[in-house]
């Protein structure tokens, strides 16, 4: 039987939207933001972590500026959890994780999203959101970004919107990283 660790750390879990917490509007066909289903997913994958959720945006990452990112960069930088997991839409994912990965040093921060809103059930989210949560705990300190399984660092990740994955830049960095493969 496997124990427990006796110090595990806990999460800290930024939400700054993004397709993960987009709901549909029936009547007029479009998508919304209300609030954040990222508790509602840890619950439905009978999370068991200490997990502090705190929401900073509910934007479409379209939409994000260089003030949102500077945000999301002084939140990691001023929580006291060393092990952060921010919820983020994919289309400019890989932007805030160039402006968190130069800027945070002795934290490990995974960036994760959806391209499906959890909502639809067919989301990839909740499978997202659980890979995030058991890379934040096994990789060291640094930012990445996990998405489908995969997990690449900062500076070596695009997102292919042709074939709506990520991928790892070529020529730049390590390969992305697998399960049973973490450095």
């Amino acid at each position: 039987m496997l124990e427990e660790p006796a110090t595990m750390q806990p999460i800290r879990i930024l939400v700054t939207g993004g397709t993960f917490d987009k709901e549909y509007n029936e009547l007029t066909g479009e998508l919304f933001f209300q609030s954040t289903h990222t508790g509602d997913m840890l619950r439905l994958g009978r999370c068991l972590l200490e997990v502090e959720i705190e929401t900073l945006m509910m934007i479409d990452s379209l939409q994000m500026t260089d003030a949102g990112r500077r945000h999301i960069l002084a939140r990691c930088a001023a929580v006291p959890e060393k092990r952060i997991v921010i919820t983020h839409g994919t289309d400019t994912m890989a932007e805030t994780a160039a402006v968190l990965g130069p800027g945070l040093k002795s934290k490990t921060v995974v960036i994760t999203g959806a391209m499906v809103p959890y909502t639809f059930g067919s989301s990839d989210g909740l499978f997202n959101l659980g890979t995030a949560m058991a890379f934040v705990q096994t990789l060291g300190e640094g930012v990445y970004v996990a998405m489908n399984g995969r997990c690449f660092p900062w500076h070596s990740v695009r997102k292919d919107k042709k074939r709506g994955i990520f991928e790892s830049v070529e020529g730049l960095g390590k390969p992305p990283i697998r399960p049973g493969r973490l450095s």
